[in-house]
């Protein structure tokens, strides 16, 4: 069996795989401001699994990864901080950190001929980019979010535009999935838009996965991102668990190099 850990800005998803990639067990927990909070969440959590015979661990990071150890959250203020000691005192297995864009990545563009860039609006904006099932190196210095567009008089960037927390912000709704109205779509479309024909330039991608909360309106404001680039815009397979999923299959690969 797989393990899969998903940190997340609001919560911590973790799941249990199957060797055939069916989830076995899943459990929630919020993440916690503090790291020593988290950590405690964590391994109590995780306690859960400790009688199963585990194959690996793959956990999702919201931030860097340098050399499968040393982290850096993009959403909490915590730099290098070690997360492999208190795992390995809970399992004796091999245990992988991934970017958890470039882990969703991985799902949503496994077995896709071409290119595929996944974005995710979420607390920011992240991506990854895949082809032919493999993470490639520029999607290591993805970092779509911080580029700088103008919307409505004003230079931000894009994240503080088109992220779901933007959204919500913007509209006084206390998720983006809430913005379902038809009124809504163009000015979403519109913030979404700001950042594809660069990504598009940069990248020559096949398709482009709208993920995290916008992924799940995507049918909502879809038909008014731009026509004109060259590119198929998709929803996600799995809005709330292409990271997850693509951890499972990140541990595949890893087992078989």
């Amino acid at each position: 069996m797989y393990l899969a850990i998903d940190i997340g800005g609001t919560k911590t998803l973790i799941a249990l795989f199957s060797r055939r990639g069916r989830v076995l067990r899943r459990y929630k927990f919020r993440t916690a401001q503090g790291y020593k909070s988290f950590i405690h969440d964590l391994e109590t959590n995780l306690s859960r699994f400790t009688s199963r015979r585990i194959r690996s661990v793959t956990m999702a990071i919201p931030g860097v990864v340098q050399k499968n150890y040393s982290v850096r959250f993009g959403n909490r203020k915590w730099d290098n901080i070690d997360l492999i000691n208190p795992l390995k005192k809970l399992f004796d297995c091999p245990i992988w950190f991934e970017n958890d864009a470039n882990l969703a990545s991985i799902y949503e563009g496994y077995r896709l001929p071409g290119k595929t860039v996944f974005l995710t609006f979420s607390t920011g904006i992240g991506g990854g980019i895949v082809e032919k099932n493999r993470i490639l190196p520029e999607s290591n210095e993805f970092e779509p979010g911080h580029k700088l567009y103008e919307y409505d008089g004003e230079v931000k960037e894009w994240e503080d535009i088109a992220a779901a927390s933007a959204l919500e912000s913007y509209y006084h709704v206390d998720k983006a999935t809430d913005l379902r109205k038809k009124e809504y779509a163009q000015d979403i479309a519109k913030r979404i838009s700001l950042g594809l024909p660069d990504i598009v330039s940069e990248h020559s991608p096949k398709r482009i996965v709208i993920g995290g909360p916008m992924g799940k309106i995507f049918r909502l404001f879809a038909k008014y991102l731009p026509s004109d680039l060259g590119v198929k815009y998709v929803r996600p397979k799995r809005p709330t668990e292409s990271v997850i999923y693509g951890c499972y299959i990140y541990a595949k690969q890893k087992e078989q190099e």
